[in-house]
């Protein structure tokens, strides 16, 4: 069995406690418009498109059979209508100035990379982070994954929005060490404008979950998830839950923008920059006073 996976980053200090290598998947059922992994979202494979990068060599003109690469007013397009995402003029493109994302890779190979750092993990706490895209939308897969990395000792953390009915989900949930899922939004009809899904089964899957330990985080955007009654709202809910480890708020990621572009697609919010060290302090401050570890990203 084969999987499409983005990318796989080793010596990860952002995904978990420790020194990690994080595992991305391909595909997600929920569509934040602030997203800074647009490469993720769909469940098929991705060509990205880097002009900046383009030495004019030719190459994937001559290479793509449908024609998909055109100049037009001197500028080189990919016409996206025309490509199927065969990924044979990225193969051809020596300064990477087209890249494919999404390679499919079987359990073994995806071993192969994470055993190479076991002593890492074993020295600093870490381990595994499987990601996304989202990963519950491939729990058979993620599944296999968890008990190979068991099998050898190495620990396994998740990153997920937790919004698949628990009744598909808890095989794999059992056999995770680790949980950090984002929950974005209380409020459902906002939730819905900017993600595109309810948020009931979110919500419903943090109460019930009492195994393994857990982090709840909040990216901070601004004007539609940084408001004090948005953040006191999930506070409360994770208010008296035993398995909470703490509550984190993440900072505004801002470098999605050259993906997006990659991709010809559009960046709402390709104008907000991230909060400052005061201001994100400043939002911790704020929740101080919920009964709950606060912790802050840089």
């Amino acid at each position: 069995m084969k999987h499409l996976i983005t990318d796989i980053q080793r010596f990860s200090l952002s995904d978990g406690p420790g020194i990690r290598t994080t595992v991305f998947f391909k595909g997600c059922n929920m569509h934040c418009t602030w997203c800074h992994n647009p490469e993720t979202l769909s469940m098929d494979r991705d060509l990205m498109f880097y002009p900046a990068k383009c030495i004019g060599c030719g190459r994937c003109f001559s290479t793509c059979e449908n024609g998909a690469h055109k100049i037009e007013n001197g500028i080189h397009i990919i016409d996206r209508s025309l490509c199927t995402k065969c990924g044979k003029c990225a193969e051809k493109c020596y300064a990477e100035a087209l890249t494919m994302s999404g390679k499919e890779m079987s359990v073994e190979q995806i071993m192969f990379e994470i055993r190479q750092d076991k002593a890492y993990y074993d020295a600093s706490g870490g381990g595994v982070t499987l990601s996304g895209g989202e990963v519950l939308c491939h729990t058979d897969f993620a599944l296999e994954i968890a008990k190979a990395c068991h099998a050898e000792g190495i620990s396994v953390a998740i990153e997920t929005n937790l919004s698949l009915p628990y009744e598909k989900i808890e095989p794999f949930i059992k056999e995770v060490d680790l949980i950090m899922a984002d929950l974005k939004i209380f409020d459902e009809e906002t939730h819905k404008k900017y993600t595109g899904i309810s948020n009931k089964t979110i919500i419903e899957n943090i109460k019930r979950i009492s195994h393994p330990k857990m982090v709840i985080r909040t990216p901070l955007i601004e004007g539609v998830t940084a408001k004090e009654e948005n953040l006191r709202s999930i506070a409360k809910l994770l208010s008296g839950k035993e398995n909470l480890l703490y509550y984190q708020l993440l900072n505004f990621n801002p470098l999605g923008d050259s993906k997006y572009q990659s991709l010809n697609k559009t960046n709402d919010f390709s104008s907000l920059r991230p909060y400052t060290d005061e201001q994100m302090k400043a939002f911790g401050e704020m929740l101080s006073n919920t009964g709950i570890k606060i912790k802050v990203s840089e």
